[in-house]
C-alpha cells in the first residue's frame, strides 16, 4: 500500500466501524455521550494531517484506539459481551479463566489510551517544542498524556453532576468499584510508560525532530 493512502484507507475503515456501532447502541444517549470526543477529535485529526502529517505507526494506533472506543459506545464501556463471546468460543468465560468479577472493558480501553495515543502525542508535542535532554524528551509527553487521564476523570465527574440519572451511571461505568477513576488513571498511565519507553528503546523519541531544527 502506498503509505500516502494509508491516512485516507484507516479513515474509511474507522467511518464504516463507527457507522456499524451506532445503529441501535444499547443506551442512545451514552452513545451520544460518548461519542462526543469522537465528533470533536475526528475532525482534528483530519485538519492536523492536512498541515502536519504524523507518522503511520501514530495513525495506526489512534486507528486501533478508536475502534475500540466506538465498541464501547456502542454497549457502554461497563457491558461488553466479551465474556459471551469468549465463551462461545472457548466454552469458558473469560472474567472465569482470569479470577474477575467485574467487566473490565473500561479498564482495556483506558489502559489502551495510554498505551495507543502516546505515539501521536509524543511526535506533535516533540515536533513543536525543542528539548534536547534524552530525559525530558521522555517526561514531557509522560506528563501530558498522564494529566489526559485525570481530565477524562474530571469530565466524567462533571457529567455525572450534570446529567445524574441512568444516563451518569452508564456514561461513569463504576460498576461500584470506589477507586474506579483512581485505576483508570494509573492504566493510562501505565500505557504511556510502555510506549514511551519502547519508543526510547527503538531510537523514535530522539528521531522526531522540532520543525525549526
Amino acid at each position: 500500500m502506498n503509505t500516502q493512502k494509508l491516512p485516507h484507507v484507516l479513515l474509511a475503515l474507522y467511518v464504516v466501524v463507527w457507522g456499524l456501532c451506532a445503529i441501535n447502541p444499547v443506551y442512545p444517549s451514552d452513545w451520544l455521550l460518548e461519542n462526543v470526543l469522537v465528533f470533536v477529535f475526528v475532525p482534528v485529526t483530519i485538519w492536523h494531517y492536512r498541515v502536519a502529517r504524523v507518522s503511520d505507526l501514530a495513525y495506526v494506533t489512534l486507528f486501533i484506539f478508536f475502534c475500540l472506543h466506538s465498541l464501547g459506545s456502542h454497549y457502554t464501556y461497563a457491558e461488553v459481551p466479551y465474556n459471551h463471546w469468549w465463551q462461545a468460543l472457548t466454552g469458558q468465560t473469560f472474567n472465569e479463566l482470569m479470577g474477575w468479577q467485574r467487566n473490565h472493558y473500561d479498564r482495556l480501553v483506558h489502559f489502551c489510551y495510554g498505551l495507543l495515543t502516546t505515539v501521536i502525542w509524543a511526535e506533535i508535542l516533540l515536533r513543536n517544542v525543542r528539548i534536547s535532554s534524552t530525559a525530558w524528551r521522555w517526561i514531557v509527553p509522560f506528563a501530558f498524556v498522564s494529566a489526559h487521564g485525570m481530565y477524562y476523570e474530571l469530565v466524567e465527574w462533571l457529567a455525572v453532576d450534570l446529567f445524574g440519572g441512568d444516563l451518569g451511571v452508564a456514561y461513569l461505568g463504576t460498576q461500584g468499584d470506589i477507586w474506579d477513576a483512581h485505576k483508570d488513571m494509573l492504566l493510562a498511565t501505565i500505557g504511556c510508560a510502555i510506549t514511551l519507553t519502547w519508543m526510547q528503546a527503538s531510537g523514535r523519541l530522539q528521531a522526531i525532530r522540532p520543525k525549526s531544527a
